[in-house]
């Protein structure tokens, strides 16, 4: 019973911390408003639909994002010090969109959950 509780404290614990990181990179954000939209009802429903997208995207690609940098990490262990071989990696998975824009839910601007470009 005792082995039980540790791992539900465990597995608590964890959805407690990535709820928190995913909470802290909604509400750090910026998203974007549109200029004509930003009065209407409309719009604040965009606003409101690409930020509660934003928890579960961002807390998925900051994960992403973190799994990317260890196994970068490993990889330039690995490969005696390559940076290439980590930055084959470290790009893709860090770089991208971490926020879901207004834009995005409209179709006009693409989200890169892999990196890529950047605008």
């Amino acid at each position: 019973m005792r082995i039980m509780s540790r791992a539900c404290m465990w597995r608590m614990r964890t959805v407690t911390i990535v709820t928190g990181i995913a909470l802290l990179i909604a509400s750090g954000g910026h998203t974007a408003i549109a200029a004509d939209d930003s009065e209407s009802a409309g719009g604040a429903g965009l606003q409101a639909a690409s930020w509660l997208a934003t928890v579960p995207y961002g807390a998925a690609k900051v994960v992403y994002a973190i799994s990317g940098g260890v196994v970068g990490s490993l990889a330039w262990m690995m490969s005696g010090g390559n940076t290439e071989v980590a930055k084959a990696i470290w790009n893709p998975s860090m770089t991208g969109h971490y926020i879901v824009q207004p834009q995005n839910l409209t179709g006009d601007k693409a989200l890169h959950f892999v990196g890529g470009s950047s605008d």
